[in-house]
């Protein structure tokens, strides 16, 4: 699924291509966002801005329209100039901006509405979201509160959770985690003040180091993503995706397990990240 950082370099990316510019054709394969548009269109609104709010991704158009989209664990936003052949089949695409030189597309977007300025605020998945961190003004205190609101919470479970933290996936989660030498299934409960704060300051810096300028990208994810500071392609995580593979820290062998109510996947060292939890609060899955 796309998380926050992605969802910020998409924004960015579209904001750069689609600011100022005037729609010329919209179309969608949702009657939700092309019936209203009966009475309010979009041709010849101008798209003032594009930008993320965790994982959601929010473009502005003038008269006050906003477009907000959902990627899931699949969607992408992609921007092509006119002619220009999609890296996608067309039974893909679910929304089309287009300007006189440049069309942004959306691919298996599952989620997407028409917002006012007004309803934006009101809706419930962003008027939950908790601090974001790629945005300015975010206080890691406001996080480590909502956290602490959540004692019985697993800390992975915590971290998912958008209403305290916006933008933490399942990547993340797992990294964020192995770097602060915390155990996933610890309750939130059971960690100090100063390991909490280490987690969230953790994240933070993950999430904002894979937005940086060097970090360039379109799609929603094209594997640019590291969180170990290597360049070489293959040791780009610590601990994510590695199940049964040596830590790159201690050589023990990382774990995989399924978590939480979901059952999404969590990866971690027992020996960098020592287990404060008996074994009946996981549910192996070492395929």
């Amino acid at each position: 699924m796309p998380e926050g950082d992605s969802i910020f370099r998409a924004a960015r990316g579209l904001e750069r291509a689609l600011a100022g510019r005037t729609v010329s054709r919209f179309d969608s394969v949702f009657p939700r966002l092309t019936n209203p548009l009966e009475d309010t269109p979009l041709v010849g609104r101008v798209i003032e801005r594009v930008e993320a709010r965790g994982k959601h991704l929010l473009i502005w158009f003038s008269g006050g329209i906003v477009l907000r989209t959902h990627m899931r664990m699949h969607g992408s936003w992609h921007i092509y100039r006119p002619g220009e052949r999609w890296q996608r089949p067309h039974h893909d695409m679910r929304i089309v901006i287009e300007t006189p030189d440049i069309h942004a597309v959306a691919f298996n977007v599952p989620i997407a509405e028409f917002e006012t300025a007004e309803s934006l605020e009101r809706a419930e998945p962003i008027r939950n979201l908790g601090p974001d961190p790629l945005q300015d003004g975010f206080d890691a205190r406001v996080v480590i509160d909502r956290l602490r609101d959540r004692p019985d919470l697993e800390i992975a479970d915590a971290l998912l959770d958008q209403r305290a933290i916006a933008g933490i996936g399942n990547i993340y989660k797992s990294e964020t985690l192995f770097a602060s030498r915390v155990s996933p299934f610890t309750l939130v409960m059971q960690l100090t003040d100063e390991q909490l704060a280490t987690t969230v300051a953790t994240a933070a810096r993950l999430l904002r180091v894979n937005v940086a300028e060097t970090s360039r990208g379109m799609s929603t994810y094209g594997g640019t993503r590291r969180t170990t500071g290597r360049l070489d392609p293959g040791a780009r995580f610590w601990v994510y995706g590695r199940g049964g593979k040596p830590c790159r820290r201690c050589g023990t062998r990382i774990e995989r397990a399924k978590q939480g109510q979901h059952a999404r996947s969590t990866y971690w060292c027992p020996r960098c990240q020592p287990a404060v939890t008996s074994a009946s609060r996981l549910d192996p899955d070492r395929g």
